[in-house]
């Protein structure tokens, strides 16, 4: 990417591209038909592709997959990426759960720095507020690790705009990572212009939603059980046809414009005002191949309001969604 190109992430020098990889995906937990040969090489074709900025987590596999896998990719190539990292969220009995005392992250952070093969991450989140630890010490612990050198900026996911003010009263904010997508839109109310004004940068994760703005679900797909979309209320009963009919106009607007379904609503996504960047799983090269394409261009003023049209006819429909 030229430097025209990437996004400066909060108030810090570091420098990221707007299409970022999700490495959830890879850690195998919830996605099916991941093997680890496919996870390396779609690491490395992102890098290839374009994209600088990788977002995993702790918690990303039982036994921290995702973490190892980014440092066997790319550890060779750590001086042209941006990796991000979260704490306070582990397995117990294959079930997530919350601990950001500062102990736990401290700890944690160590082992992920472990993991990659790396001295410090580029940026640290908190997964989550933990609603047994008091949100001050969390924060008081990322500041160490940031004055530490362990990480060079500070983030947080999954927060009100209350919990964002508290946090950075204690510890300087660089990003803020929240759900988003044209069917999602929440933190426009309060949490976008929030970190807009203070000079967070909002990283989201779903831009995709799931892959259902992908284009590539048929109306006829049948769930395996073990997906862990089956759950969501997108891809059930009329919500699901309804969906399946809105990604109808926006590939009859993509296919016009010479994109993909992915590529037109990733680049509407990362033009939002106030976005810095989306985070798109993958777990096979020509997956974020795709999603890199996304970036690099700009929708005219005439296909804006044509996918606007469609959000219209589409409905303020909005689903809650679950911490990943």
């Amino acid at each position: 990417m030229t430097p025209t190109d990437l996004r400066p992430l909060g108030k810090t020098a570091i420098r990221v591209t707007g299409i970022a990889m999700g490495c959830w995906p890879i850690a195998g937990v919830s996605s099916l038909g991941v093997t680890e040969a496919d996870s390396l090489r779609t690491l490395e074709q992102a890098v290839d592709s374009g994209i600088n900025f990788f977002d995993t987590a702790y918690c990303y596999g039982y036994d921290g997959e995702s973490e190892r896998l980014i440092g066997r990719a790319l550890g060779k190539r750590r001086d042209q990426i941006v990796i991000a990292t979260k704490g306070g969220i582990h397995w117990e009995n294959r079930k997530q759960a919350r601990d950001a005392s500062a102990a736990t992250l401290k700890r944690e952070c160590d082992e992920s720095l472990s993991r990659l093969g790396t001295d410090h991450v580029d940026l640290l989140y908190l997964h989550a507020p933990d609603p047994k630890v008091p949100l001050a010490e969390s924060a008081g612990a990322l500041k160490d690790l940031l004055d530490a050198g362990k990480t060079r900026s500070v983030g947080l996911s999954n927060a009100s705009v209350e919990q964002l003010a508290e946090f950075a009263a204690i510890c300087p904010l660089s990003a803020f990572q929240p759900h988003y997508n044209m069917l999602q839109r929440e933190i426009e109310q309060a949490q976008l212009p929030w970190c807009v004004e203070n000079g967070v940068s909002v990283i989201v994760y779903w831009p995709l939603l799931k892959g259902l703005l992908a284009g590539k679900l048929p109306r006829d797909h049948v769930f395996d059980d073990r997906d862990g979309r089956k759950k969501y209320p997108m891809f059930q009963g009329a919500e699901w046809f309804r969906n399946l009919d809105f990604v109808e106009e926006l590939r009859e607007i993509a296919t016009r414009a010479g994109r993909t379904v992915a590529e037109l609503v990733l680049n509407w996504t990362i033009h939002q005002p106030g976005i810095c960047s989306a985070l798109c799983g993958a777990k096979r090269p020509e997956q974020i191949q795709e999603n890199a394409r996304g970036m690099g261009w700009r929708l005219t003023a005439a296909q804006i309001e044509e996918i606007a049209g469609a959000l219209i006819r589409r409905g303020a429909s909005v689903s809650r969604g679950a911490v990943t």
